[in-house]
């Protein structure tokens, strides 16, 4: 028996033997990968109009509420422990600027939330139309009412029996004093 030669092998043999070969390499890839430092501890800040990320906590002139991401369990006065010990190195490097949003994104973000309040004051104000008509239709219906009632014509209305009845004098009165204050509150 001789030595194999990859070309002796059957096609399978050498299928398997290169799968074994790529999944090896991803093994080792994933392994490099894990073992660098993670980028989790980063800080993000709005500074003006640019997008700031840095290992340090936002300078004391950033606010809260400009503070984009936070590493989890830092709060904004403590410092990151380093890796390797104490530093050498100026212990507030600068801050690692970002490229400036793109000009689509954020305009696109205004023109989205300029329409939504567009379309809100507009629902809005045809609410406000639908009521000022029902008001103006109540006043009007009010007035034609009272008139009726103040020349003294016969007014007849159907009771709880469904039965006609002709309003008294004090009915009518009543009538008129409910019927004016619909005319205060809806003609104005």
């Amino acid at each position: 028996m001789g030595k194999l030669h990859a070309s002796t092998l059957p096609t399978r043999l050498r299928v398997t033997a290169m799968n074994r070969l790529a999944a090896t390499a991803l093994v080792a890839l994933i392994g490099l990968t894990m073992a660098t430092p993670a980028t989790a501890t980063l800080w993000k800040w709005r500074d003006g109009g640019r997008i700031v990320f840095s290992d340090r906590p936002p300078p004391a002139n950033i606010p809260d509420r400009a503070i984009l991401e936070r590493p989890t369990g830092m709060e904004r006065g403590a410092v990151p422990p380093s890796p390797s010990g104490p530093s050498l190195v100026d212990p507030k490097p600068a801050p690692i600027v970002a490229a400036p949003a793109s000009a689509a994104t954020e305009p696109a973000l205004e023109a989205k939330l300029r329409k939504g309040a567009e379309e809100k004051a507009a629902k809005q104000k045809a609410e406000e139309a639908k009521l000022a008509s029902a008001r103006a239709d109540n006043c009007l219906r009010a007035k034609g009412q009272l008139k009726l009632l103040d020349d003294g014509i016969r007014i007849a209305r159907t009771n709880q029996q469904g039965e006609r009845e002709i309003l008294d004098d004090k009915q009518r009165g009543e009538e008129q004093a409910r019927v004016r204050k619909i005319i205060t509150n809806d003609c104005r």
